[in-house]
């Protein structure tokens, strides 16, 4: 059998084994897949497969040295393939762990416990000699073995930068922060106040129980609302938001919005609402509009000042909604991270998710929004919401 289908063989069934660390990545199965099928049928496995692989993968033979290093894994670490082949591994793939120590020599690959058949995936830092550790990355590899218990005869390293997973450990640290802070202050009311009320019922009046009792219930509106915006989080990032469109009057539903501001105790003259022109018909998902302008609209009261003016422009290709307040704004720097996750103006009050779930919803209606200033210099939303009818199934 050729000795670069053996070598692509074994890769692929590295590859094929971290599906299981990195997730259902589709390149890693096409390739493993691929390579499995050339090597059953006796041929060689097309090398420029690994081309499309999204990580860097790294093969040496039994000797430790360098007998493919694919184009991924030659921009992490700056060296091309063809200047890879041929060396010792440990000269193309430096590594250091968290001690500085040379990772290399700890794991010792080819003369460690035969038993031993994968690296878990580790946070290493490359180390190139001569020059200050780079960047770091997420490294696993597999010990081919030719029989159990036998010598290393095939190293097989799949490596990735790391930055995305401490994105996501940021996220996710920054997650467990809001909640835990956003939870704390009306739990915290809602376990007084009933603890009040089971241990001194006799002793209030009837206006002072309604007032602990409406507090309670605002307080568990605020947790459940809370826990509805981490579930529209969870679907956006997780493309599972599903919108039933029916026509709906933009401009009916942004006086609707208003009306149930009002009714909650804002201020009527706070309101204006602007009808431009003849909007088209739209199909949209009533409660999803509904959200997207009590978002925008709670978000100009509570960040902005003065009058909230709303502005309804029918298009012949859609409708164009606009919320501007007469605040301080926003800064042309930060009108791109409006939309992002936990960004929260001034690190002000609020879960800091409301504009990024109104994004994701107004993207899920094929629609667009962006960020700007107003006339009288505060923030200003501007949103598309085009026109159409959902496909007919006749």
């Amino acid at each position: 059998m050729p000795a670069l289908g053996h070598i692509e063989i074994m890769a692929a069934d590295l590859a094929l084994s971290i599906v299981g660390v990195y997730g259902p990545t589709r390149g890693l199965r096409v390739v493993g897949e691929r390579a499995r099928r050339a090597w059953r049928a006796g041929t060689t496995p097309d090398k420029g497969a690994y081309d499309d692989l999204p990580d860097g993968v790294l093969v040496a033979d039994d000797a430790g040295t360098v007998v493919l290093l694919n184009p991924a894994g030659a921009r992490l670490i700056g060296v091309t393939p063809d200047a890879a082949v041929g060396q010792d591994y440990r000269t193309v793939l430096p590594l250091t762990d968290d001690a500085d120590r040379d990772w290399w020599a700890c794991s010792s690959p080819y003369r460690g416990l035969t038993s031993r058949s994968r690296q878990p995936e580790r946070r290493l830092t490359l180390a190139p000699a001569g020059r200050s550790p780079g960047r770091q990355l997420l490294v696993t590899a597999r010990y081919v073995r030719a029989e159990p218990g036998g010598p290393v005869v095939r190293l097989v390293v799949c490596f990735r930068d790391s930055a995305a997973r401490e994105r996501h450990e940021r996220n996710r640290a920054d997650l467990v922060s809001t909640v835990a802070h956003e939870l704390r202050s009306p739990l915290t009311s809602v376990k007084g106040f009933t603890a009040t009320l089971l241990a001194k019922w006799d002793r209030f009046t009837d206006d002072q129980k309604k007032l602990m009792l409406a507090t309670v219930n605002t307080d568990a509106d605020r947790v459940t609302r809370l826990l509805s915006e981490l579930l529209d989080v969870s679907r956006i990032e997780a493309g599972r938001l599903e919108v039933h469109r029916q026509v709906v009057d933009v401009a009916a539903k942004v006086r609707t919005v208003i009306a149930a501001r009002i009714a909650a105790g804002e201020a009527a003259d706070r309101f204006v609402v602007v009808v431009e022109g003849a909007a088209p018909e739209l199909w949209l998902d009533p409660d999803k509009v509904t959200q997207i302008l009590g978002n925008l609209l709670e978000n100009a009261v509570r960040h902005g000042a003065g009058v909230v003016t709303t502005t309804v422009t029918g298009r012949p290709d859609g409708v164009v909604v606009t919320v501007a307040d007469e605040g301080e704004g926003v800064s042309v720097e930060d009108r791109t991270r409006v939309f992002t996750k936990f960004w929260r103006a001034n690190r002000g009050g609020g879960t800091g998710l409301g504009l990024y779930i109104v994004k994701g919803l107004v993207e899920a209606h094929g629609g667009t929004i962006e960020a700007g200033s107003a006339p009288g210099g505060g923030a200003l939303f501007r949103l598309f919401l085009q026109a159409g009818s959902p496909p007919y199934d006749g």
